[in-house]
């Protein structure tokens, strides 16, 4: 370690700091956040579509048909990629555009403009890291029933099946979902995402289909890949504090809902005990079939972990006014924690926060990585999303200057490093995102890329955080 490094203590802003050699620097992006051409090409509508398009779900009714263009931009988006030096890109296949009904006929198209974006990165020397799912389910699907239904699952294993042989030769690593706890509790429980219902049976169900899929898919694809790819899944972690001596519980609730849920059935082959008796009254699990267990617990080459704040809990008093704090857009009669709703209340945090109202709390990645080393310390763990967004301002000459957003990836950088020299076996990190884009519920208001995109010419200026961030995957050190 060099003698000039900087140390920022407890407020995670090291300079000088050297990352080991083959650390991935990557950035991520996703298919109905940034792609449009939503219904070119043999695309048909996905959840999102149609959510978008359903008055007062999205704000200013955005939706993301034309987002930014890179279905069309997609080759100087990845001269962009190589001009800034990364080593990776994390991509989300669309599955309405490659089976647009979600079964049955496969859209040669679809496929074709996925074969390109990959032949397109391997030319340019950037890892292909492909994400199966990233919530944009077919609408037929959904119309039978969603992640609630079984039949889902079938879909998503043919799925998997058909993109592993067509791109299974080149993709460096197949991730399977990101962030179910999205797309089963928002989705399907507190109803602000798509599809948007408030059934919070449902929601417990979709976790398990979820998590059945994504073993049936890592089946799927090796079978299928004829490569060496590496296969992996990421998970958004909720990294827990308490307020009040009597928050022990209300924690153990939430971790259970949020992480264990996942990672039980994922890496150990078993729901969480508790999880069982605390939703025991919202829906007995007679959907969990036999071996489907042994089916979800496939192993993986890494583990894909996405952070961006904490979050504080405790038990609600019955009386005064609920708090409903967890990060993520209210709906009014939906909860995004089936058994604990009238339980657990969220408590407002304590600044400094991004535009998205979130804490900067970058001792929470710390202690998420190690916590995750310390329970699973033969599992290599990948960041697959860490950013901000901030009201990005442009000068007069057209430059972007975000030194908030260079301060936030400083110091969750910072906290990385700290977990590798203490033993965590990290293998990269991706900024989230590399554009300015389509960000779900929010529509065009938010912006959290290293890259700003202008959404009436969309013209792409990299900001003052894409030059930092190139710097840093240029030399893996953190720059002053």
């Amino acid at each position: 370690m060099p003698s000039d490094i900087v140390q920022g203590s407890a407020d995670y802003r090291d300079a000088g700091l050297v990352f080991p050699p083959g650390f991935t620097f990557g950035s991520a992006t996703a298919a109905y956040q940034v792609e449009g051409a939503a219904a070119q090409e043999g695309r048909l509508p996905s959840i999102w579509d149609t959510f978008s398009r359903t008055p007062g779900k999205v704000w200013n009714g955005d939706t993301g048909d034309v987002a930014c263009d890179h279905y069309h931009r997609w080759e100087s988006d990845l001269d962009l990629m190589q001009e800034l030096g990364l080593d990776a890109y994390r991509f989300s296949i669309a599955w309405p555009r490659v089976v647009p009904t979600g079964r049955g006929a496969v859209n040669q198209a679809g496929l074709d403009f996925y074969s390109r974006l990959v032949d397109g990165l391997l030319a340019r020397g950037i890892e292909p890291v492909a994400t199966l799912y990233h919530w944009d389910l077919p609408q037929p699907l959904e119309d039978a029933g969603g992640w609630p239904a079984r039949a889902t699952t079938d879909a998503f294993e043919e799925y998997a099946a058909i993109v592993g042989a067509a791109l299974g030769d080149r993709v460096h690593t197949w991730t399977t979902l990101n962030e179910p706890w999205c797309s089963a509790y928002l989705g399907y429980g507190q109803g602000g995402h798509a599809p948007g219902r408030h059934e919070p049976a449902a929601a417990l169900a979709a976790v398990h289909h979820l998590n059945l899929a994504h073993g049936r898919a890592l089946r799927a694809l090796r079978a299928t890949s004829t490569g060496a790819p590496e296969y992996s899944v990421t998970l958004n972690f909720h990294v827990l504090r308490g307020a009040g001596d009597a928050a022990a519980d209300a924690m153990r609730r939430i971790d259970a809902l949020a992480n264990r849920a996942f990672t039980g059935p994922m890496l150990k082959g078993e729901y969480p005990a508790d999880l069982l008796e605390d939703t025991a009254s919202v829906t007995d699990w007679s959907f969990v079939q036999d071996d489907d267990l042994a089916t979800i617990r496939q192993p993986i080459d890494v583990l894909g972990v996405n952070y961006y704040s904490t979050a504080t809990v405790r038990p609600w008093d019955g009386e005064t006014p609920m708090q409903h704090n967890d990060g993520h857009k209210l709906v009014a009669g939906g909860t995004a924690w089936p058994g604990s709703d009238g339980v657990v209340e969220f408590v407002e945090q304590p600044g400094p926060y991004t535009a998205m109202g979130w804490n900067i709390a970058p001792d929470g990645l710390y202690e998420l990585l190690t916590g995750l080393h310390d329970e699973f310390p033969d599992q290599p763990l990948m960041i697959t999303e860490n950013g901000a967004a901030f009201d990005d301002v442009v000068a007069a000459d057209g430059s972007v200057s975000d030194p908030e957003r260079v301060d936030y990836l400083r110091r969750h950088l910072t906290a990385a490093h700290r977990a590798i020299e203490a033993g965590v076996d990290l293998r990269g990190y991706f900024v989230w995102s590399l554009l300015d884009n389509f960000e779900w519920g929010y529509g065009y208001a938010k912006r959290f890329g290293i890259v700003r995109v202008d959404f009436d010419t969309l013209e792409r200026t990299p900001k003052h955080s894409a030059l930092w961030f190139r710097d840093l995957a240029a030399t893996h050190v953190l720059p002053r």
